[in-house]
């Protein structure tokens, strides 16, 4: 619902709020990153008064593959995935970031996972950009792809579009493989780290607690290199062990039960305290 150019809540930005509150009361080291993009997004929605001077219409930022390349317009390509088109939208993608955002950055570091959140952002509109002009030229689908409009942080986290899909697939494709070819530190560590040393004094006190999660002890599963806490001795992603042994040789040797693995899986985000 709008009122004079701002939208008021029809009842499931409360259920966004009860959720978060509820996920950060719980958690000993509070993500400052994930919260930070959660309300990024939800007061771009709502559009306060202190922010409407600052902030674009939507029309302004649609996605649109032809409207960017023909202005080179950098706002419609870098903004437009923190633009929802309505509560449902918005509610749904910050769900979805909320249960990933929390997971990833504790196990990440938070300066971690805010470069790869950039990283994504960039490489997942850009790739979508390519995908466009490409079936443009090749297979002349204009309409189709090349001069439709998308918003939404979905793209980031999956996609907008079935052309929003494959490019965020691709995205989280070549940030891997570069990830793991590139022994080097990550060029946009640094500059996250410069960034947050601005914020971080007044966000100390509530966020202090949750930045030292960048000494959080992980390890890295041999068998598909995601980074685990040290509270698990199994990997979250694929079951394999701390000690490099599948799952399927820890079930059939009696050393983990699937009740067990289910357990440790969902021990640190179940929703039940």
């Amino acid at each position: 619902m709008d009122i004079g150019g701002r939208r008021v809540s029809r009842g499931m930005l409360p259920l966004l709020a009860f959720h978060t509150v509820r996920e950060y009361y719980r958690l000993e080291r509070k993500p400052p990153v994930t919260a930070g993009l959660l309300a990024a997004n939800t007061l771009i929605y709502l559009r306060p008064a202190f922010l409407e001077s600052i902030l674009p219409n939507i029309n302004e930022v649609w996605f649109n593959a032809y409207l960017i390349l023909k202005h080179r317009d950098l706002k419609r390509l870098l903004l437009s995935p923190f633009y929802h088109m309505n509560e449902t939208h918005l509610v749904y993608n910050m769900l979805s970031l909320l249960w990933k955002g929390i997971q990833l950055e504790t196990s990440m570091g938070s300066v971690e996972f805010a470069s790869m959140v950039a990283a994504l952002l960039t490489m997942s509109q850009g790739i979508t950009l390519l995908l466009s002009k490409s079936l443009l030229k090749l297979f002349e689908y204009e309409k189709a792809y090349y001069s439709e409009y998308a918003v939404g942080f979905s793209g980031v986290l999956f996609g907008v579009s079935f052309l929003g899909h494959l490019g965020g697939i691709l995205a989280g494709i070549v940030y891997l493989h570069l990830k793991r070819s590139y022994s080097g530190p990550n060029p946009l560590r640094s500059v996250v780290r410069s960034i947050s040393s601005v914020f971080r004094w007044p966000l100390r006190r509530y966020f202090g607690r949750g930045q030292r999660n960048n000494m959080t002890r992980v390890w890295r599963c041999p068998g598909c290199t995601f980074d685990n806490s040290d509270m698990l001795s199994v990997c979250e992603m694929c079951g394999t062990g701390i000690d490099g042994s599948d799952l399927s040789s820890n079930l059939q040797n009696g050393l983990l039960s699937q009740d067990e693995l289910r357990r440790r899986r969902v021990e640190r985000f179940s929703t039940s305290r």
